[in-house]
Order: structure tokens, then sequence, then C-alpha cells
């Protein structure tokens, strides 16, 4: 079987965990701190606030840009549930846009349509779908005209870059997970990085209990218990060393199937300018249920992200949307391995029952 993912933790992932749980202090540390600030270096942001998954950072990041109550959050219909899910948390409400038919981001032409129409918004909430950036020069400048915070959810897109700048540090804040299937993991973490020390300050406050930074029991705020742990953070700055590696494993591995997948799909795209990472690489078929057997067949592993749009899930009834080109897309992509770990033989087998023939080597 060849697995749709594949995460990948060694000896020096397990040494610096059990380095950690020996000095006792394995929460609230040294590590955090360290990995928090080699995640800034990393990303080009002058600040990194850690916390224990990629949905609270999404959520702290909100709140720290002064998203709450009565507020509306443009973004996209296509991602994750928690891309929205955490607008209403904070208070707001998410507004949904139309998606690129080629990158299945954000579109920044229906995305100004709808903020003219509607007579600005609060925040933009782009997401870097797959580890393709969204087109951030676009929402720089909407964000600046309408007075938008400025909000990316980076989550699939560790290292991936637009314009030569690093995903993360372009807006008000980004948002990372550490997930296992990410780029790089920590279990379960994440990390929200800005330029902005107000913005970072509130984001600690939040997710440490509404605290002061350094104030010890005085509580300036309402806030969660977020906090990543040491353990956690041991694993990421491991992680964090490896990433260049993982990522450039990712894209010859993806190089490598659209050389091969031909026109049997239609390949990701990589617009110029951008440097995708490939989180996943995803491709779509008008006959995905054909596709699907003849991967199952040949015991290739494989996703479907997403198999909906978040307005068509239950918890979203009371929402009128019509994006018919994210809604389409739902019912066409599928996702193959591209993880580091995939070898020769594996990208070999993939073209094969995907394209269903047999791979010709040179």
């Amino acid at each position: 079987m060849i697995p749709i993912a594949d995460p990948e933790l060694g000896v020096e992932e397990r040494e610096r965990v059990l380095d950690v749980m020996d000095s006792g202090q394995i929460a609230g540390g040294p590590e955090v701190e360290a990995f928090e600030a080699e995640f800034a270096d990393y990303c080009d942001a002058e600040y990194a606030v850690a916390t224990t998954n990629g949905t609270t950072a999404l959520h702290a990041a909100l709140v720290a840009c002064g998203i709450g109550p009565g507020d509306t959050v443009l973004t996209t219909p296509f991602s994750f549930v928690a891309t929205a899910n955490t607008i209403r948390l904070a208070g707001a409400e998410p507004v949904f846009a139309e998606v690129d038919p080629e990158t299945y981001n954000l579109d920044p032409d229906a995305t100004e349509q709808l903020i003219r129409a509607r007579g600005g918004v609060d925040a933009i909430m782009p997401v870097h779908l797959y580890g393709l950036p969204a087109a951030m020069d676009r929402f720089v400048d909407l964000a600046e005209e309408y007075d938008a915070a400025l909000i990316e959810d980076a989550a699939q897109a560790h290292g991936a870059e637009v314009g030569g700048e690093r995903v993360g540090a372009i807006g008000d804040a980004g948002c990372f997970s550490f997930y296992p299937t990410k780029n790089m993991t920590t279990g379960e973490g994440g990390m929200v990085t800005t330029d902005s020390e107000e913005v970072a300050t509130r984001v600690r406050e939040f997710v440490n209990h509404g605290r002061a930074p350094g104030a010890g029991y005085e509580h300036v705020s309402v806030g969660h218990n977020f906090r990543l742990t040491d353990m956690a953070a041991a694993i990421g700055r491991i992680q964090l060393e490896r990433l260049p590696g993982f990522n450039e494993r990712r894209r010859e591995n993806a190089a490598r199937l659209t050389e091969g997948l031909g026109e049997s799909v239609v390949t990701p795209v990589e617009p110029d300018g951008y440097r995708h990472v490939y989180h996943q690489y995803t491709v779509r078929t008008e006959n995905r249920e054909a596709l699907i057997e003849r991967l199952e067949r040949n015991e290739v592993g494989y996703g479907i992200y997403y198999p909906s749009c978040i307005h068509q899930y239950e918890a979203y009834d009371d929402y009128d949307v019509h994006t018919p080109v994210a809604e389409r897309a739902a019912t066409e992509v599928l996702s193959l391995p591209v993880h580091p770990n995939l070898t020769e033989e594996g990208i070999d087998g993939v073209i094969s029952a995907v394209a269903d023939r047999e791979v010709s080597r040179v």
C-alpha cells in the first residue's frame, strides 16, 4: 500500500523529547520559547506564538486582530471547516467568496466584488490551500483599501513563498498547524506569526488565560488555555530543521508526478513567482469514482480534501451562499501521495494507477 501520508519522526525527535522529560520542565519552558524564536526567524516574522493546534492559532489571531461580535470576515468556502468555525467562535460571521478554478484559492476579483457589494468587511482570511500561496499582493491591497485585517490561514503552507516572501509574515497575522500530516509536525500544535508587537502580545495573553506576559496571576482579559507543551515544541524544533529538506522532496515528487501523469488528470499549477510546497498533490477529474477504483485496485492511498464546501455542511445550513466554482471543485478533486518518504517505485505506482497503464522508465 502506498500511503497518502507518512509522518517522518526519527531518533533526534525522540532524544529531544526524552531530554525534556528528564528536565522536569515539560510545559511553558525554554523549548517553547526557542521554537517560537526559530519559527519566527524561518518565516521572516518579528514574532511567533505557539498554540495547541492550527485551529486555536486561527482563533487567537482573529481575537488579537480585534475581530469579535458584529464583525464579518471574508474567506473561502473551499477549505477545512476550522477556517470558518474559528470566525464564528470569535463571535464574528464568515462571508464566503468564490475560488479561482485553477488554484482553488480565494479569488481576489470575487473578493473585491463582494467587499464592494457589502460596503466593506472587517477582515480577510485567505487560505494557502494545499501548500500554494493565495494571491497575497491583491489581498494586501484590498485590506489596505477597505481598512480590513488580513489574516493568513497558512496551516498547509510551511515554507511556501509568493514574490520571494514567505507566507505567515505578509498579513497582519499568519496561522500554522503542526498536525501529523502537515509538512512538519509536533504531533498536535500551531503557531501565530506576526510583525506586530501588539498582535503578538494579545495572542500570548489569549492563549494563556488572558494573563499579561510575565504578570503571574494578573489576568487582563478573558482567554483560554491554548498553550503548547515543551515536549511538542522539542519535536517541532527538530522538524523545523528538517523542513527545507522535506519541502524539496515534496517538490521533486510533485514534478515527477506532473511529468508522468500527462493529460490523465488536471494536475496542480504553480503560477510564476509562487513557491508551492505541496502539502497535498491535488488533481482533478470529471470521473472521480473511476479514478478511486483504479487507485484502490492498485493499493494507492488517496484523500479528498474537501468533499463539500463549508457552507454545505449542516452546521452552516442557515448560510445562503452561491459559489459554483468551489462547489464543482469539491466534486472533482482528489489528492495523491506526495510525501517525502515516497520512493521512486512508489511514484511510478501512483502514475501507473492514475493513468491506468504501465510506466516506462528511460
